[in-house]
């Protein structure tokens, strides 16, 4: 039998929270849909929500099994890969966010326009547009 997902949520591991929280805000253009100590969450559709929690807080569940989070801060360990309607004027406004450059919107060989940048803890988002016939 097939896992039946029915809520498909990442959790960011963050170094500040509030940074972060307010990065996303504005990047998003709106209000988190949750914001409590140790965890902020946006749904971005109906079945996928973002999550930031602190590396503090993470470390606590953890227990000490793994490295901890606030070891990889600033090296990209996912990517966000959001599709959009208009990949230049999103990139542009995640850039004017904070976003830091990794790569400008240009075609991928895979048939999508595409830009990265990273968010202030070295997350990797992908700004995409499908381009016609992918």
């Amino acid at each position: 039998m097939r896992l039946r997902v029915e809520m498909l949520q990442t959790i960011l591991y963050v170094e500040d929270q509030e940074r972060s929280r307010a990065f996303y805000e504005l990047l998003f253009r709106r209000p988190a849909d949750l914001h409590v100590p140790g965890m902020t969450e946006f749904r971005l559709t109906d079945s996928c929500k973002l999550g930031l929690m602190p590396n503090k807080g993470i470390a606590k569940i953890l227990e000490g099994r793994t490295p901890h989070p606030g070891e990889g801060n600033g090296i990209p360990r996912c990517e966000l890969y959001l599709v959009v309607a208009d990949a230049g004027a999103e990139y542009d406004h995640a850039l004017r966010c904070g976003g830091k450059p990794i790569s400008p919107v240009s075609a991928r060989d895979w048939g999508d326009l595409v830009g990265y940048l990273s968010d202030p803890d070295g997350h990797i988002i992908a700004l995409a547009q499908r381009l016609s016939g992918a």
